[in-house]
Parts: C-alpha cells; structure tokens; sequence
C-alpha cells in the first residue's frame, strides 16, 4: 500500500512575498511532501501589487523548489479546503500581534470546516519583524529591498517600475 501524501496549503496575500514567506515554505517542506501556496485577496486591503503579480512573485521565487505549487485562492479558503478534500493549513508567525490575528482566523475557519487544522511556523528570529507592509513603504519610498525579498521578486519590482 501506497503512503498518502501530506500536503498542506498556506495562504496569504504575499503583497510583495519575501524572505519571511519563503522561510515558511522551506520549513513547512520538512513537515509536509508538498506545499500550495495560494494567493488570496482581502476585499479590505489595499494591494499594492494585482493578484495576477504576486501570483507570478511567488511562482517566480518558488520555481525551483520542486514541492511546492501556486495557485489562486478564488474565494474562501475553507471552500476550497473541502472542494479538495484537505484540511492543513500553515501560517506564520512573527510577533504576539500575528497570533491575536491568526488564533480568531483559525477559530472562525474551524467552526466553518470542523476538520481544519492550522499548523503555525514560528519566524526564524532574522525574519521576526519583517512584514511585507514595511517591505511596501521601503518600495514606495525608493528604499532597498534587496535584504528582504528574494532577488527574483526585487527583479520583478525592478522591471514593473513600481516605485
């Protein structure tokens, strides 16, 4: 008999993605055979980059890390959990703000969908007070980003010209 694969998924914005979200997707790998990052947009945020950017940031910055996959979340992540009959999500956290955050969203998304459950993956300490909101007034401010992005999205920023 053939072991089922564990996947899980870990959503967010990534508005740009950076060194902190691909902290998590490498440590996730050592828990999980395959990680879907997917790409959700919050009608309450204003995004500095469309869906379809951060869609391709992340495919870029992931593109040769075998187990992991990109995909769009088209609307409620506990819809597309049980459309795909999974149930583990990964989350980050940063700092004790992250957690107040996190624990109601995982709190709603479990009495939506009982069987979910949230796995959270502590920042490396060198990642802790990273945030992709600083990482956008860094940007909006033509500050170097290069000490917190992948060099594939600081390209990518480069060649959009947002600045």
């Amino acid at each position: 008999m053939r072991k089922k694969e564990k996947i899980a998924v870990y959503p967010g914005s990534f508005d740009p993605p950076t060194f902190g979200h691909l902290d998590v997707i490498n440590r996730s790998l050592e828990i999980f055979d395959k990680i879907i990052v997917l790409i959700s947009d919050n009608k309450n945020k204003n995004y500095m980059f469309s869906k379809d950017e951060r869609f391709e940031m992340v495919k870029e910055m992931t593109k040769d890390i075998e187990k992991v996959s990109v995909e769009n979340l088209p609307g409620l992540l506990v819809d597309y959990l049980k459309k795909k009959k999974m149930r583990i999500v990964i989350r980050g956290l940063r700092i004790t703000s992250d957690f107040d955050y996190e624990f109601q969203m995982s709190s709603l998304n479990r009495v939506l969908y009982p069987k979910i459950e949230t796995i959270y993956i502590i920042s490396d300490i060198k990642y802790i007070l990273l945030s992709s909101s600083l990482v956008r007034e860094l940007i909006s401010n033509n500050g170097d980003i290069s000490k917190f992005v992948p060099p594939e999205v600081e390209k990518f920023i480069k060649n959009r010209g947002v600045r």
